[in-house]
């Protein structure tokens, strides 16, 4: 997807993408300092660690080679997992869903903790505020308001990313002015020393880690903007990022060592300006949650279109492909961050939690990126020194936090356990109802379609007879619809209709075509959707029915004689197919686990009556009994 570059556009992409990562100021040099300890070697040290880890994985993992490898303009891991199916390696699946686990994991504690953060800055004016009434508050009008599509969100919210970013850069310079000794920290020895060598620097590394919260947003949000607008905010954003970086570093070295400050963010702002601040970090802070929630979005709009998660009711709030609103989704990560919030309550009791569930995901996506580079085979040598790079420090980063898991970092640890357990289970059910799955060769089939509609000892039943097709070629049929017709119970009709529906990359437009197996018989019908139509099918069908029939290749007649007197219109019946598999109980008992736990997660799933609005005509739901194939495991007797 190649966006032009336009002023609105990239006022839009720094309010949506960089909320996360554009408010960590406000918390990281805090976080490593304790708000007690200025001491040079751990300032020094600590920023340079800041700017190698914006340098390296910000910039140069996600903002220069990441977004190199979109999937039909769609970012994420599941781009990666979807650009390396094709290498029928089996082991990517394990990163993709790892990745997806750990990113709606760290859903639900990104919005609780930079809003409650934001919000509990107005402490420092207001001691007696109880702030938890009002962060709810917050949460649930952010999650409504998603439903409006990022487009409008963003014009809300980049003029107020924009005013952040040009003030904190303002702020930080202002120090460096005061202390420019701080700008030796771009020499990485400086960050080298710190972690081979300051006490407990390696275990800091935790908090360095929280300056790149956000940069997968960078990635995933790609369908979103497009990487030309990412790329060029990115170029604002980290330049006003470092700015305040170093400003803070000029603070704390001028800090006497007995002091001990609230934030050191805080600090570098004049008293008389400070009200104006904390509301622009309140809303900024608010902002920054955005990024993550339209990222998951993405992220499982990919899952749904590369089968590893059940159909969802998607909507798209505007003609841009890569902007979608799931409310299904919108909804649970609602509750999953109002859960926490009652749970921790304070910002405090979930910073141990925070970064934990996102070194994860960043490992994972580092695995499959690297994994693609190779496959692609373009400049070996660079590729392996660039991915060995991203190792050494994500790891470094890994083993940091995991310092935090009796601290807090077991909830979001236990959460992506669950939730890549479901995931997992459920692609594994796929994966076994896929071998399942077979067809037959029209030619086969035809004869035996032709020979029922002539018989006169079954009783009709219906006029039209409709099923929905997986088969993408007018050459087979699957093998569940002709049990469905000649052994479940033998269904004769006046025609046979064989429909199979596609949605194209365009986000209007109708298209289909009609083939014709068995004259006046028999019909194939393949339609394509623009993916922000909706699939009403059955204005389609009789629109094709009316068409063949002005060409005489169909009878607009009924099959009952009694409706052909009264002039009354022939009748419709969809036939819904679902299979079971036979003797479910003797499976091994993953499989059998994989399959109870698939159909508990369809029940999420949009119908197929909804999905296709063919509410107003008859349907009919089949259960097809499916022979387990042999070469699935099954329990001992």
């Amino acid at each position: 997807m190649n966006k032009k570059i336009k002023l609105g556009g990239i006022l839009i992409t720094i309010g949506i993408v960089f909320g996360d990562i554009g408010t960590s100021p406000l918390y990281v040099f805090t976080a490593i300092t304790g708000g007690t300890n200025f001491d040079e070697g751990l300032i020094m040290g600590s920023l340079s660690c800041i700017i190698w880890t914006l340098a390296i994985l910000a910039t140069f993992k996600y903002v220069y080679l990441a977004l190199n490898t979109d999937n039909k303009g769609e970012g994420g891991i599941f781009a990666l997992y979807a650009l390396l199916k094709k290498t029928k390696s089996k082991w990517i699946i394990f990163p993709a869903l790892i990745g997806c686990a750990t990113l709606i994991s760290d859903g639900f504690l990104t919005p609780a903790i930079s809003i409650s953060s934001a919000i509990e800055g107005l402490s420092i004016r207001f001691p007696d505020i109880q702030t938890l009434p009002i962060v709810t508050g917050i949460i649930v009008l952010l999650f409504l308001f998603q439903q409006f599509g990022t487009k409008v969100i963003g014009k809300v919210f980049g003029p107020i990313m924009v005013s952040w970013f040009l003030m904190i850069g303002i702020l930080g310079t202002m120090q460096i002015f005061a202390n420019p000794l701080v700008l030796k920290a771009l020499n990485p020895i400086y960050a080298i020393k710190f972690v081979l060598f300051y006490p407990n620097g390696f275990w800091l590394m935790s908090a360095v880690f929280l300056c790149t919260t956000g940069a997968e947003a960078l990635y995933s949000d790609l369908g979103h903007f497009g990487k030309k607008n990412i790329r060029i905010s990115w170029i604002f954003v980290v330049s006003m990022l470092l700015l305040n970086y170093f400003g803070q570093a000029a603070l704390c070295l001028s800090f006497p060592p007995d002091l001990k400050v609230t934030s050191v963010f805080y600090s570098m702002v004049p008293s008389y300006f400070l009200p104006v601040v904390i509301i622009i970090a309140t809303l900024a802070s608010v902002i920054a949650s955005q990024a993550l929630i339209t990222g998951i979005f993405t992220l499982i709009n990919e899952a749904i279109k590369l089968k590893l998660w059940v159909n969802l009711k998607v909507n798209f709030p505007s003609d841009e492909k890569g902007q979608v609103y799931i409310p299904f989704i919108n909804f649970f990560l609602m509750f999953g961050c109002l859960s926490i919030l009652f749970i921790f309550k304070k910002s405090a009791n979930m910073e141990a939690a925070y970064g934990l569930a996102i070194i994860i995901d960043m490992l994972m996506t580092t695995s499959l990126l690297a994994y693609l580079l190779f496959v692609k085979r373009k400049n070996i040598f660079f590729t392996f020194l660039s991915v060995g790079l991203f190792i050494i420090l994500e790891s470094i980063f890994m083993v940091s936090n995991f310092g935090k898991i009796w601290h807090g970092g077991w909830f979001p640890l236990l959460t992506s356990i669950l939730i890549f357990i479901l995931l997992y289970l459920h692609y594994r059910a796929r994966e076994l109802r896929q071998r399942i799955a077979d067809y037959d060769s029209m030619t086969h089939i035809l004869p035996m379609l032709d020979d029922i509609s002539n018989d006169k000892s079954i009783p009709i039943y219906a006029t039209n007879l409709i099923y929905l097709t997986r088969s993408n070629s007018r050459a087979k049929l699957d093998n569940v619809i002709i049990y469905s017709i000649f052994k479940l119970f033998p269904k004769r009709a006046k025609v046979y209709w064989f429909v199979h529906i596609e949605t194209s990359d365009k986000p209007k437009g109708i298209k289909y075509t009609c083939n014709s197996l068995i004259p006046q018989k028999c019909f194939y019908v393949r339609i394509k959707f623009g993916f922000k139509e909706k699939h009403e099918i059955e204005p389609i069908i009789y629109n094709v029915r009316k068409k063949l029939a002005e060409k005489g290749e169909v009878s607009l007649e009924s099959a009952f004689d009694s409706i052909n007197k009264h002039n009354l219109p022939s009748d419709f019946q969809y036939i819904l197919l679902n299979t079971r598999l036979s003797y479910i109980q003797r499976l091994a008992f993953w499989d059998y686990i994989s399959i109870v736990v698939y159909r508990f997660i369809k029940l999420t799933r949009v119908s197929v009556i909804s999905d296709y609005g063919i509410a107003n005509s008859r349907t009919v739901t089949e259960i097809i009994p499916a022979e387990l194939p042999l070469n699935v495991k099954l329990r001992k007797a």
